[in-house]
């Protein structure tokens, strides 16, 4: 049984307390689905001000709904298509003030203002997943 509380002063601290107790679940899991169940749930317990929190794998040269806390997704995006489909497609972090604003979003949960995407990759360079992180907050992540 883990029991993490990441509560810290300052946020440098409290990424540097998730990554070490995020390395310290996976450590040794050699399942992708496993790891990446954990660390949404972490990543939701830890930050504060999110709605959604998850893992979109790539599953055939598309994202399907992977791993997450939150409220129920969109279980397929095409590559170039929404926040997550531009990281998928660019292999770029997509950091989104204003979901809005952004051609093409897709709104799988109208309380979501800001989103910031980021794409998980392998050492051969290919797509793995995108960790997609969700605030009813604008302009929430830095």
């Amino acid at each position: 049984m883990y029991e993490f509380k990441i509560e810290a002063a300052d946020t440098e601290t409290m990424y540097d307390d998730l990554t070490s107790a995020l390395a310290g679940i996976v450590a040794g899991e050699p399942d992708a689905i496993a790891n990446m169940a954990n660390a949404a749930a972490l990543i939701w317990e830890t930050l504060p001000d999110l709605n959604w929190a998850g893992f979109y794998r790539n599953v055939g040269g598309e994202l399907v709904l992977g791993p997450f806390q939150g409220r129920p997704a969109c279980i397929r995006i095409p590559f170039g298509q929404g926040v997550c489909g531009a990281a998928a497609a660019t292999l770029e972090v997509q950091r989104v003030h204003d979901v809005n604003a952004f051609p093409g979003h897709i709104a799988c949960d109208a309380a979501s203002a800001s989103e910031l995407v980021v794409p998980i990759v392998g050492a051969d360079g290919a797509l793995i997943a995108v960790l997609d992180l969700d605030s009813p907050t604008p302009a929430r992540f830095d």
